[in-house]
């Protein structure tokens, strides 16, 4: 979190000095080109500091889970959670077949980190994924792999976000033993625990692996940008999830 607000107050302070060189505003207390240049300045730095911040390595202390399995050490990382009202077997059947025009938001977040013209069709994956398909299944068809599922219970997926150049295609299995150096590995997965009286628990995590410290600094400036709407996109599909699984109950 720390490093998307340096990242972000950087890109402000990069935009407002950026319009304060080119026509000087005295209303924020920048007369003068010179001020701009301080802010430009101030923004670089901010920028460096965000690519610089510390990514440490965080291991989970007993594996409990599939995601534990598959990646139990790594250096990114967010987790959501929402409460259903609705069996376990019902909001896994939701997590498999909600689709992306069901989750608010979804298609302008994903059209912001790929944009595109209103008239061109969707490429078909998760960025671009066609609005009425599963978007589990839209993942899992475009570069994801499907790395374990239990019923009722949880479902694994991941991808290969960092390779080496010219690096061959990994198959699944390779997955979760995946440690040589200039990959960065991502795995997700959708957690269900029955609480009992019609209730579930629904968790989505992602973890983030990079095998070494310079692809994990590669991949920090990527993740500290992108966060604030990664975040906001697992709410909303969580949330898209519970509203079929409620109304199927």
């Amino acid at each position: 979190m720390a490093g998307s607000v340096l990242i972000y107050a950087a890109l402000a302070f990069g935009f407002v000095g950026t319009l304060a060189l080119v026509r000087p505003l005295s209303c924020l207390y920048l007369p003068t080109r010179r001020h701009a240049a301080t802010v430009l300045g101030l923004a670089a730095l901010l920028f460096v500091a965000a690519a610089l911040l510390p990514a440490p390595n965080h291991r989970v202390p007993t594996p409990l889970t599939r995601l534990d399995e598959f990646i139990p050490t790594w250096q990114f990382a967010e987790r959501h959670e929402i409460r259903v009202q609705a069996r376990p077997d019902q909001v896994e059947e939701a997590v498999r077949q909600v689709t992306a025009r069901e989750i608010r938001l979804f298609r302008l977040l994903t059209w912001i980190r790929r944009p595109r013209l209103p008239t061109t069709a969707p490429a078909g994956d998760i960025l671009a994924p066609s609005p009425d398909k599963p978007i589990l299944d839209v993942a899992l068809g475009s570069g994801f792999f499907l790395l374990a599922e239990e019923r009722n219970r949880e479902v694994v997926f991941g991808t290969i976000v960092i390779a080496p150049a010219g690096a061959a295609s990994l198959p699944a299995e390779r997955v979760r033993d995946l440690a040589d150096p200039g990959y960065a590995k991502a795995v997700m997965n959708f957690l269900l625990t029955d609480g009992g009286n019609g209730w579930t628990l629904l968790t989505t995590e992602t973890r983030i692996f990079a095998t070494d410290r310079a692809t994990a600094r590669r991949f920090a400036v990527y993740w500290r940008l992108i966060y604030p709407g990664s975040s906001l996109i697992r709410r909303t599909w969580l949330a898209a999830i519970r509203e079929r699984a409620e109304a199927a109950s």
